[in-house]
């Protein structure tokens, strides 16, 4: 009955640390990427938007 629990116990820590490194790949490769072309986006809106205030200014 020991091994047992012990092995559940190593069965749980395993599948967790699986499960913590697949969303943290998942971020990594999927997430950020599309959250750095936005921010990059948004940046360059803000750019128009000051150029083309500024081009209107006498």
């Amino acid at each position: 009955m020991k091994n047992f629990a012990k092995g559940i116990f190593v069965g749980v820590a395993a599948t967790v640390g699986v499960t913590a490194g697949c969303f943290y790949a998942f971020k990594k490769t999927i997430v950020d990427p599309i959250e750095e072309k936005e921010a990059e986006i948004d940046e360059h809106r803000r750019r128009a938007i000051r150029k083309r205030h500024s081009a209107h200014q006498y």
